[in-house]
């Protein structure tokens, strides 16, 4: 009995222990054959060649690309990280650096908000910080999948994300905006949706930077940044996220290059060369069974504080598996061969990690295909889902924190309202847009600034700072504080940042009547927010992070809408794409038959304008361009306008169809002859009906043709009440 509960035991342990390892697949038989034969295969030099993977960028050009192909050859490289150019390079590339290797190449990418963040002409999602306003986890998992859709199209096997980092200083010049936020929770909950989204594509996902940099105040690529928490809040807080991912298939793990004297008591040892961090801590306290690659081992946080032997022996010592970006890779290649050679690195600890990487490789796919197929390639990353779902996200992230007697949103368009910039980067599509709703002045920031401010009851700031890069600066100017400070105290001024919010944290909100925080400077989020100010949208984020006590993290002020035309893009679960762009086609051949010199057309539904577009000019002459603001007088439009979005109704309604007869729809009156006209013929003017009835004409004399006394006055009338 006793022998049967140890047999039990074993066997739970044994089952325990599988469901952990996220590099074993659905077919482990032939995971491992596969393995093994490659294994076997294997130089030494091939094996520790299997450890490296190096950076490139095709944007270097052909030259350099040879060379890499040359260090493929020669150092039998395990993999590639791919960072600047763009999509078809780095496609082709792939599959020629794939040709010339004996072991497939497992392909990386830093992507952590999509593949463009690297590469120019690829699509990039929002930061995740603007990912952490979001309350709908769902669209976190779908951004997640479609970076694991671009990744897999592109031949991309592993993406160094999510960043799982919790943002607890606001002063860490190195996450700041690639975080989630400061609630852990939150961070966990969202890396995992990211993690899942890419994993349902078959990616695989590498939580970042173990054990945590989050409150850092120095950057690890310049020097060694320390975290002097004990373990106790580092166990309860920065690993929060890690047990959790681990928990649900993680197969990789970033280390970063910390120093963290609470879990390793050797002075300035950066973490990814400890052992009592990566082999006891990650791999033996979390039972952590995956891929442990290292932070970039040519950043300065390793190089300048490496001791004694080879940083790269001392990585794998630790328990690393792969060794990213070595400094100088035929050194770091020679020094693991002389550790070999020495005794100092076992065949039994080179085995365990290039096996786990073969493993990784098979998961991948890699034992099967690994040509990427070039055609319409840029199309297929780039596509309406995407365009879809950043709107979309962009739209619930926007966060309103202030809004003192509910100013948002604005309910009284009749009042003087001016527009004043901030932040010196564009403010265009939100000028732009807060003028579809009324009449906004923009003024312009200079030494006269109160004077010009002075007729206006209500002033909308827009702050607005460089969306380039998450690491771009962010704050308030001094003058840009003493301005805001002074106007605030008598006017109503709506204050809108498009920037991270602790921008707001040396900001004096005290008399700013609302504060609304979009946290990215790009179209889109210049756009929602606009609509959010007038009502077409409802604000519905949340702070993800702190920024006093006053706005604490998950800080939300929710807002309904008024009776007005939202913008944004058409859903092809809706509308038929295709059909909508043909009507560029049926356009521009009406003007250039002449048809009509120039046009706008504007498609709305259920509240949404889905296409608003100008073509042509005012007149045949080309001196002014039709512009979205033009203002026409409909005149005999007016029966189109008012009768066809009424049968437009009653047709979705199906009270009538293309079949119904002018009885079916007017029963009540007497139609005589024209009874069983069918709406279809009607509306393709082939009814037989007369185009128009000149009524006028029962209003002039039959035989002179003037006008009837009985209808038209010869004097003029002091007051004229129109109807």
């Amino acid at each position: 009995m006793k022998f049967l509960k140890t047999l039990l035991l074993f066997l739970l342990f044994y089952n325990y222990s599988f469901s952990q390892n996220p590099l074993i697949s659905k077919d482990k038989v032939k995971q491992e054959i596969w393995v093994d034969s490659i294994y076997n295969s294997l130089s030494t030099d091939q094996k520790i060649g299997q450890l490296f993977t190096i950076w490139v960028a095709t944007k270097q050009g052909a030259d350099k690309m040879k060379e890499v192909s040359s260090i493929i050859k020669k150092n039998h490289l395990g993999g590639l990280i791919f960072s600047l150019g763009n999509i078809k390079d780095q496609a082709k590339y792939t599959n020629e650096f794939q040709s010339i290797s004996k072991v497939p190449l497992l392909i990386g990418m830093d992507a952590e908000w999509g593949i463009g963040m690297r590469l120019d002409d690829a699509f990039s999602f929002p930061y995740n910080m603007t990912l952490g306003a979001v309350n709908d986890e769902s669209l976190i998992y779908n951004v997640g999948k479609r970076i694991g859709v671009h990744a897999k199209r592109i031949g991309v096997h592993i993406n160094f994300a999510p960043v799982t980092d919790i943002n607890t200083n606001p002063n860490n010049p190195i996450i700041g905006s690639r975080s989630f936020g400061e609630d852990k929770l939150s961070v966990t909950n969202k890396s995992l949706s990211y993690l899942k989204g890419m994993q349902s594509e078959g990616i695989m996902g590498s939580a970042k930077h173990f054990p945590g940099h989050g409150d850092t105040s120095t950057d690890s690529h310049k020097t060694l940044p320390t975290i002097n928490f004990s373990a106790k809040r580092i166990n309860e807080v920065e690993l929060f996220p890690y047990k959790k991912l681990i928990d649900n298939n993680l197969s990789s793990v970033m280390v970063a290059h910390m120093e963290v004297p609470s879990l390793e008591k050797e002075p300035k040892m950066p973490s990814t060369l400890s052992k009592n961090i990566i082999s006891k801590l990650l791999k033996k306290k979390l039972k952590f069974e995956g891929l442990v690659i290292t932070d970039a081992m040519d950043m300065k946080g390793v190089v300048d504080f490496n001791k004694n032997q080879s940083a790269d022996v001392s990585a794998l010592l630790a328990g690393n598996d792969i060794l990213l970006m070595p400094d100088d890779l035929d050194e770091s290649t020679k020094s693991i061969k002389n550790a070999i050679n020495n005794g100092i690195i076992t065949e039994k600890r080179l085995k365990y990690s290039v096996k786990k990487i073969l493993m990784a490789k098979y998961k991948a796919g890699l034992h099967v295909n690994n040509e990427v197929n070039l055609n319409n390639i840029v199309e297929d990353m780039n596509s309406d889902v995407d365009k879809l779902l950043f709107e979309e996200i962009t739209e619930k992230s926007i966060t309103l924190i202030k809004n003192d007697n509910d100013i948002l949103p604005l309910k009284d368009i009749s009042s003087k309202i001016a527009f004043l910039e901030m932040g010196g980067s564009s403010s265009d599509e939100f000028f732009k847009m807060l003028n579809h709703y009324t009449k906004v002045d923009k003024i312009e920031y200079d030494s006269e600034i109160l004077r010009k401010i002075e007729p206006y009851n209500t002033i909308i700031v827009g702050f607005h700072k460089s969306n380039k890069s998450p690491f771009d600066p962010y704050k308030f100017s001094k003058s840009d504080k003493e301005i805001l400070e002074l106007i605030s105290k008598n006017k109503k001024v709506i204050l809108n940042i498009f920037a991270k919010p602790y921008a707001l944290m040396d900001v004096d909100m005290t008399d700013i009547s609302s504060v609304l925080v979009s946290y990215q400077n790009n179209s889109t989020a210049q756009n929602k927010s606009a609509q959010i100010i007038f009502g077409a949208l409802p604000a519905v984020g949340k702070l993800p992070v702190s920024i006093n006590n006053k706005y604490p993290v998950h800080t939300s002020i929710k807002t309904t809408t008024l009776d007005r035309l939202s913008y944004g893009l058409p859903s092809n679960i809706i509308f038929d794409l295709n059909k909508l762009n043909s009507i560029d086609l049926f356009v521009e051949d009406a003007i250039e038959n002449k048809m009509t010199p120039g046009a706008q057309v504007l498609i709305a539904k259920n509240g949404k304008v889905i296409f608003n577009k100008n073509y042509g000019y005012k007149t045949y002459d080309k001196t002014e361009p039709i512009d979205w603001d033009n203002i026409y007088d409909l005149a005999s439009l007016t029966k189109i306008l008012s009768s066809v979005p009424l049968l437009m109704n009653e047709y979705e309604n199906n009270t009538i169809d293309e079949e119904s007869t002018l009885f079916d729809i007017i029963p009540d009156l007497n139609l005589r002859d024209k009874s069983n006209l069918l709406l279809k013929e009607m509306l393709a003017h082939q009814s037989g009906l007369y185009p128009w009835i000149p009524f006028y004409k029962e209003t002039l004399d039959s035989i002179n043709h003037d006008p009837l006394s009985s209808f038209y006055s010869k004097k003029k009338t002091n007051f004229f009440l129109f109807l």
